[in-house]
């Protein structure tokens, strides 16, 4: 037990007490009852043990996950009165770093059925009970109680009614016409269920085996649903300690209080005990044994580098000539030129923070999602593109916002320029987000196992890193003396800027392609084509009213078309094309943990490539570094496996994967060396003295 040390220590903590309730500074336990219609003779009458932990503490299930240990109920009672099983609510998952637990937080009852004799004529029934549990938040501590308790038998006891009628519904309960299966396929369970209620169709479910020491709890499963059918492979633990032919287990959805139970015939052959899993499932976070441990502080100080560094990165560069623009235009006006860098930091800071929010909450919910998943959509990338491209026909002057919007919309800009310069930030965000700066990697991989507030806290230290350089330019004057003054040539300027966002527009429209073809991606360049259309002939101010009107019913008209055409593409499965996915040199083949098992299995070392189309540092460290001659020579000398895993659309095995690794995001280098202490994770922006250098390094 991987706790066991600490336990020891804390045994002098032990709480230990009489009565009806057991109060220690991490748990209020008390026994209690419920005997509505008073105790008769040959009936049941419910008893339990109820926990009220406090905040961030709790205990344990029958099956406590990778540490901890279940409460243990000990009765003492009458002649003839005979205690059952105890009614497991279901549990939830307790991650705790590397591990994941099964337990309850906040209020807990463990209901017991006890059964009482045909000639029990008592007045009262004396129980007693003995517990044990084992508390845990940072630190475990072993806790006691002895617990006396009198219930009358010709009274109603029902003051804890709504407490057992809780406890009933969180009550796992078979699940009527679902059907479910196990098969151990090498060091993995596969786990089928179909037959399952209409209300859990599409969902993420969670999977809690009675069996300990079976699968690797931390590891997150691979599901897919097909029709009503739902199938998920779940690493076996490379230190299993049952073979079971039958697995009892509890499924259960989030925000659905029971679970179903359910037991499963176990099909296949197990491994040996002991024998090696493959090399994904080996540690949750097989991170290089050199790659120091991250704490909050050092997190926050990366994340704040990184964020600085993202500036440096191709994908922000469109932003920054909007940033350059403005700064030209407020260069004699300090105080608007630093107001204009806080709303800009503001901006940016409080987008970072939503998106970083928003992952946090779909990853609660059991979606497999990463940094950048917002570009993992086809919707997103069409509509970025679409935003690209009214930005471009506007710096060029096609259209005007003033002859589109109502005069005071179109105004907003002239009035309110603090509004535009936030607005700046979150366009920033929208578009840099998906790149990944030296630093980074680490900081946001850490940064999505802390609680919410520190993970938050890492998030709004990327969005100010990334603002400072534009927040220390508006506060210092030596920063405006030196940028031109405002003049005719910011005109010329503003049309010069429309190309790196019409360039943007080419980088998305490629990303659109690799993840839904080039039907897709052409569908989209037509849509732009109408949206061009549609902007001129509604914005261009050397346009009449009547001119306006007829051309612009037409553009809407063509608009409404062509995003019919364009949205069946947009909702279309992954499309593979020759690119990021495929073995685009012929030396590079999709990756697979499997393929990283054998191979390491035959002591050939492999080289991961985890990327996406939308990332711009992957494409360009895949045309520099991984291109480069003395690179590929290596690969060759040393016979390398090269995997590319493409988590262009979303992934959940590569998603899985990336967290084992410690890593939230791409681009993600990982070389994988026999008899190695576990994976070498290289840096974001490679150089071929670093790759060259981990595949000689010693194990």
């Amino acid at each position: 037990m991987r706790l066991l040390a600490l336990i020891v220590a804390l045994l002098p903590c032990l709480a230990i007490a009489q009565g009806a309730v057991v109060t220690t500074p991490q748990v209020r336990a008390e026994l209690v009852a419920h005997a509505p219609d008073g105790i008769a003779p040959g009936k049941t009458v419910q008893l339990g043990l109820r926990i009220d932990h406090q905040p961030h503490w709790h205990t344990y299930w029958k099956n406590p996950g990778d540490s901890g240990l279940p409460t243990l109920l000990e009765w003492q009672l009458p002649a003839g009165v005979t205690a059952g099983e105890v009614a497991w609510p279901t549990p939830k998952q307790l991650p705790l770093g590397p591990l994941v637990n099964f337990g309850f937080e906040d209020t807990l009852l463990l209901p017991v059925a006890v059964q009482v004799p045909a000639g029990f004529s008592a007045d009262t029934l004396d129980v007693g009970l003995r517990a044990e549990w084992l508390v845990c938040k940072d630190v475990c501590i072993p806790e006691s109680g002895e617990f006396k308790l009198s219930v009358p038998t010709r009274a109603a006891t029902a003051g804890h009614a709504a407490l057992f009628d809780a406890a009933r519904a969180a009550t796992p309960a078979a699940a009527a016409g679902t059907q479910g299966r196990a098969e151990v396929k090498g060091n993995a369970l596969v786990l089928t269920l179909s037959g399952l209620p209409a209300s859990w169709q599409g969902q993420a479910i969670a999977f809690f085996p009675e069996t300990a020491g079976v699968i690797l709890n931390a590891a997150k499963p691979v599901a897919r649903w097909e029709g009503g059918t739902w199938t998920a492979e779940v690493p076996l633990d490379p230190q299993r300690s049952a073979s079971p032919a039958t697995m009892p287990a509890v499924f259960a959805v989030a925000g659905q209080p029971a679970g179903a139970q359910l037991t499963l015939t176990v099909a296949g052959t197990w491994p040996a005990i002991g024998a090696p899993a493959p090399a994904a499932a080996q540690d949750v976070l097989p991170v290089s044994p050199d790659t120091p441990p991250l704490g909050l502080p050092l997190a926050l100080l990366l994340a704040l580098l990184g964020g600085a560094l993202l500036n440096l990165m191709p994908c922000v560069f469109p932003v920054l000539s909007l940033k350059v623009l403005g700064f030209a235009r407020h260069a004699d006006d300090r105080r608007a030129l630093l107001a204009g860098g806080l709303a800009y930091t503001a901006g940016v800071v409080i987008s970072f923070v939503a998106l970083a929010g928003l992952l946090l909450a779909l990853r609660a919910g059991g979606e497999q999602l990463g940094w950048g998943f917002q570009l993992q959509s086809p919707a997103v990338v069409a509509a970025l593109a679409a935003l690209f491209t009214l930005i471009g026909l506007n710096l060029a002057g096609l259209f005007e916002l003033g002859s589109v919007l109502p005069d005071r919309l179109a105004t907003t800009q002239l009035r309110h320029p603090l509004a535009d310069s936030a607005l700046t930030g979150v366009l920033a965000v929208a578009i840099a987000a998906p790149c990944t700066a030296p630093f980074m990697g680490a900081s946001l991989g850490f940064a999505i196992t802390l609680p919410p507030a520190q993970a938050l806290s890492v998030f709004a230290a990327l969005g100010l890193g990334m603002a400072l350089p534009y927040l220390a330019a508006s506060a210092f004057p030596v920063v405006a003396r030196a940028l031109p003054r405002p003049g005719a040539w910011m005109a010329t300027f503003k049309t010069l800027m429309a190309f790196p966002m019409f360039g943007t527009v080419v980088w998305l429209v490629w990303v659109l392609g690799q993840q839904i073809g080039l039907d897709g991606a052409a569908a989209l360049l037509g849509s732009l084509v109408v949206l061009a259309f549609a902007a001129w002939a509604l914005g261009s101010p050397g346009h009449s009213p009547a001119t306006r009107r007829v051309m612009g019913t037409a553009a809407v008209l063509l608009l409404g078309l062509s995003l019919a055409w364009v949205g069946p593409s947009l909702r279309a499965e992954a499309v593979p094309v020759a690119g990021v996915s495929a073995a685009d040199t012929g030396d590079w083949q999709p990756w697979s943990a499997d393929k990283v098992a054998e191979a390491t299995a035959q002591g050939r070392p492999v080289f991961v490539d985890f990327t996406a189309a939308w990332c711009v540092t992957c494409q360009y460290n895949k045309r520099t570094t991984l291109a480069d001659a003395a690179v590929k020579a290596e690969f060759s000398a040393r016979n390398v496996l090269l995997l590319r895993a493409d988590w262009t659309r979303r992934d959940p095995a590569i998603t899985a994967e990336l967290q084992r690794l410690g890593r939230s995001g791409v681009p993600v280098y990982v070389v994988y060396t026999p008899g190695a202490a576990g994976p070498r994770v290289l840096s974001e922006i490679l150089s071929v003295d670093e790759v060259r250098g981990s595949l000689s390094a010693p194990t």
